[in-house]
């Protein structure tokens, strides 16, 4: 096909079709297949194509993955989709199958990152990149530092993101490491270490992360705005004060950026935050909320300008 198609036409042309179609496609010729399962393209049929689909159908989607609490019985993953001008009309869902070598009882994930052009993260055993659409499921390769001699780590935070220079999806991990004959944190207990799709491999990643820095989690909500993943966290500061932060992840540059953050609430022990993506992902913001009564209010703070760790304004105050 190529010999008469440039393959900048070829893809153009499948990059408008469904998923679904794009599955067949794979099996015509290893020059689609290639195609196909190349970043470059997913990357550019999530636009081009749901692009496409928002202006005709407006549809909206959700991974869902169930983890039965009987040990015999296996994890699932399910796609919800529904029309955001009428949501309440059709939910349909999709059942998902991963290849049989990891649909078993002794496979599953706890975390789901993403989407971020159609690809997700999850976090689990094994650890695995998946395309809902295209049916596409990576288990990634196991961490070098998963189990380092005389160490061990108690926690660990993820961030997953795409890398639009190289054209790379990447996952980045921060470990906080322990001596197993001391209990005792390891002198520069933080170890980041970095996954690349294109190379299938990790690295340690010697990014500078400030020691005083304690990271409280991620997002419940995937936070992945400009190139960065973003983690909350404090910083102690002087008199026993505890100042909260928000930690960033540059996925082009590979280093970390620290976000001060007003005075949005009084206590850590009486009010839960969550970063979450604002203004279609071009900057953050946190939602305060209690985590006692009967009465809810939710308190949203916005970051208007992302580059400008100043620019933080109280956006709303809801009360239910």
């Amino acid at each position: 096909m190529e010999q008469y198609l440039p393959r900048e036409l070829v893809s153009n042309i499948l990059s408008r079709l469904p998923a679904k179609d794009l599955v067949t496609c794979k099996r015509v010729c290893k020059s689609w297949f290639d195609l196909i399962t190349d970043p470059y393209f997913i990357t550019n049929h999530y636009v081009v194509y749901n692009n496409l689909m928002h202006s005709q159908s407006q549809e909206e989607q959700l991974l869902v993955i169930g983890r039965p609490f009987l040990s015999r019985l296996k994890t699932h993953i399910s796609v919800l989709s529904w029309n955001i001008n009428d949501p309440k009309k059709h939910v349909s869902s999709a059942l998902l199958s991963p290849p049989c070598e990891y649909n078993s009882d002794h496979k599953y994930w706890s975390e789901i990152s993403g989407p971020c052009n159609g690809i997700y993260f999850l976090e689990g055993n094994p650890n695995v990149m998946m395309n809902p659409s295209l049916g596409q499921f990576k288990a990634l390769p196991e961490s070098h530092l998963a189990g380092t001699r005389g160490t061990y780590s108690l926690t660990e935070y993820s961030g997953f993101g795409f890398d639009p220079k190289t054209n790379d999806y990447k996952v980045v991990v921060i470990r906080d490491l322990w001596l197993r004959e001391t209990d005792e944190r390891q002198l520069g207990y933080w170890t980041i270490e970095l996954y690349c799709l294109n190379s299938n491999s990790w690295r340690k990643l010697d990014a500078d992360l400030p020691l005083s820095i304690e990271i409280c989690g991620s997002s419940r909500v995937y936070t992945y705005v400009n190139n960065c993943c973003h983690w909350w966290g404090y910083v102690d500061e002087s008199g026993g004060r505890r100042e909260d932060v928000v930690l960033a992840f540059d996925m082009v540059n590979e280093v970390f950026r620290k976000f001060k953050v007003p005075k949005v609430r009084d206590s850590s022990e009486e009010e839960f935050t969550t970063l979450v993506p604002f203004k279609e992902s071009a900057s953050i913001g946190v939602i305060v909320y209690p985590v006692r009564g009967n009465v809810k209010r939710f308190d949203v703070w916005v970051m208007k300008d992302y580059w400008d760790e100043g620019s933080w304004v109280s956006n709303a105050l809801l009360g239910l």
